[in-house]
């Protein structure tokens, strides 16, 4: 049994988690969330903690992004949208229950930045590593997304959630050498 209740998009969303796990949703009805929603979701964070599983797209990023900012201290659960395709169908619902047990299991909690904490990646950073301004900037944030268990997005999302997350550069440069691996 998951103890924090998890937030999903939809009803097929909860069935596909309940198929994976014991645990208790909360579902948005989709990017329509109302502020009934967002009270129920805050009383559940205050309660048992809520992780936050939305579909790997724009949608599930803008639903995300607004429970998150509402509800303060939430943890986030991250599908590849590989994972979560079917027939050209992006979403929750489409993950396998193994897909979505790992997602759970590589669930990461959101911290209040530090004003200057040397151990955190920078813009330079991400330059460096070709994850910004690069050719191949997005393909590569796509393989640390994943690597990190931070999801997609773009070069300023990728440096929000570094932060939130406090993903150390120990962490960033494991995921770097195995990214560089990949000859990507």
């Amino acid at each position: 049994m998951i103890k924090e209740v998890i937030v999903v998009e939809g009803r097929d969303d909860t069935v596909a988690v309940k198929r994976a796990v014991e645990a208790d949703t909360i579902e948005t009805g989709g990017s329509a969330i109302n502020e009934a929603v967002l009270r129920k979701i805050a009383l559940a964070q205050e309660r048992r903690g809520v992780i936050i599983l939305t579909d790997p797209d724009h949608a599930g990023e803008r639903i995300r992004k607004i429970v998150a900012n509402r509800v303060p201290g939430c943890k986030h659960a991250f599908l590849r949208e590989a994972d979560a395709t079917r027939r050209g169908d992006i979403g929750v619902e489409n993950a396998a229950p193994e897909t979505i047990r790992q997602a759970l299991a590589r669930v990461r909690t959101e911290a209040e930045a530090a004003d200057t904490d040397d151990k955190l990646i920078d813009w330079e950073d991400l330059m460096e590593a070709g994850l910004i301004v690069h050719p191949s900037a997005a393909a590569r944030r796509r393989i640390i997304g994943e690597l990190l268990g931070i999801g997609y997005c773009n070069g300023k999302q990728l440096y929000k959630r570094l932060t939130v997350f406090r993903i150390s550069r120990e962490e960033f440069a494991a995921a770097l050498a195995q990214l560089e691996d990949k000859g990507v």
